[in-house]
């Protein structure tokens, strides 16, 4: 194992919307052995915002299955659900500095006059000014500035990405009150003092947008690796909402060497090794410039 101090800190940070599938394990085993070849630590949390996705004995059945897998994790497992009050803070302080404004439009309003983007149609800045007459407050808004936000991503190379042109300004606090992702993500791992961020390449879009609130939130910067994405026979993303299958807690071996071969690291020449002796193996080798740079792979 390459000696380094222990400065890495990395995490795995599911939503309990399913069981562990293979797409989640290839996430937590990239995440898992960048930290542990570095010598670094590595934390769990369960993002557990979005209480009508949620499936119930979900986040119970993920960790179980991480268990079972031989992943260690240092400390103990963060719930989102228990952080409500200091994503409440970080929003008081944006609109406070005036980086953050209610925003009273219905979907259908934005999807009208909104132009097409990336993720749907891009907020076209209606409550920017403040709110229209007879408009009542519904979401929360961060403002966005058109210099392009660039970064590089340890897998894919240098991202540049303006994100008012590119996202618009997007929702920190939802209508139904519920405090968004992008803001979450962002206030815990600087909470958790997160410094190195290995995720799948369908968070990649969002990275432009963690950046700009690390920013205006005055919190330190992180470095991101994203890797590339499972998917099917047709091309399709291998997700808990498409029913994927889940992987075997039973048989750990095999689905972890499948994994390793999906991210094209070096496998040993005795595939029944035990499971200790394969995680030896993996972190001994681990070599994330063999990684891919494409956005997609299909299973192996």
């Amino acid at each position: 194992m390459t000696q380094s101090s222990n400065s890495y800190r990395g995490r795995f940070a599911p939503s309990p919307t399913g069981a562990l599938h293979f797409g989640s394990l290839v996430a937590a085993v990239g995440s898992y052995l960048d930290a542990r070849s570095q010598g670094g630590e590595w934390l769990i949390r369960i993002e557990d915002l979005d209480p009508p996705r949620e499936v119930p004995g979900a986040a119970d059945d993920i960790l179980r299955t991480l268990e079972a897998f031989g992943f260690e994790w240092d400390g103990p497992v963060l719930y989102q659900s228990q952080r409500l009050e200091a994503y409440g803070d970080a929003v008081t302080d944006l609109l406070h500095q005036h980086l953050a404004y209610p925003c009273g439009c219905s979907r259908k309003e934005i999807a009208i006059k909104g132009r097409t983007g990336a993720e749907g149609p891009i907020y076209p800045g209606l409550c920017r000014t403040g709110l229209a007459a007879g408009k009542e407050p519904r979401s929360l808004r961060l403002r966005t500035y058109p210099e392009p936000v660039i970064f590089k991503d340890r897998i894919q190379g240098q991202i540049q990405q303006s994100v008012e042109a590119e996202i618009g300004d997007f929702i920190i606090r939802r209508a139904d009150g519920l405090y968004a992702y992008q803001l979450a993500v962002v206030v815990d791992d600087g909470w958790q003092d997160i410094n190195q961020v290995v995720r799948g390449c369908d968070l990649l879009i969002s990275t432009p947008r963690q950046i700009q609130l690390q920013s205006l939130l005055g919190l330190p910067s992180v470095t991101y690796a994203h890797l590339p994405l499972a998917v099917d026979a047709d091309g399709a993303k291998l997700s808990k909402q498409e029913k994927a299958h889940p992987v075997e807690a039973k048989h750990p071996v095999p689905a972890l060497l499948a994994a390793l071969e999906f991210l094209n690291q070096p496998l040993p020449a005795e595939r029944t090794l035990d499971l200790e002796s394969l995680w030896e193996w993996a972190t001994l080798y681990w070599d994330i410039t063999r990684i891919p740079q494409q956005q997609k792979r299909p299973l192996p």
